[in-house]
């Protein structure tokens, strides 16, 4: 985690999956039961494979996150997550860095 601006930067590695989601939804957390901070983004350039457990994590970020008025930006997302986001609904709930915005989330949270 680096802070940037008033903001947060969560950096992951590797898989997201039933493995490594509960030590990242605990660091989500974390930083939101804090301050809330502005903004969280959560880099994911360096993540290769997302499963349920990882979308189910990240979806529960963004609840808290939009509870508590802070923007949750996903960023680096390569091919095969963002396709899972995609054909699950989901990314278009999230802020990512290519300028999309989310578009219902205040409608489904």
């Amino acid at each position: 985690m680096i802070g940037s601006e008033g903001g947060a930067l969560v950096c992951l590695s590797g898989r997201l999956s039933i493995d490594s989601s509960p030590d990242l939804r605990d660091q989500l957390l974390a930083i939101l039961d804090r301050k809330s901070p502005p903004a969280v983004t959560i880099d994911l350039a360096e993540v290769s494979y997302i499963d349920c457990s990882g979308l189910a994590t990240l979806v529960e970020a963004l609840k808290i996150a939009y509870a508590r008025k802070t923007i949750l930006q996903l960023r680096g997302l390569r091919d095969r997550p963002r396709y899972l986001l995609e054909v699950t609904g989901l990314l278009s709930l999230f802020e990512t860095s290519d300028g999309k915005n989310r578009s219902s989330a205040s409608k489904v949270l």
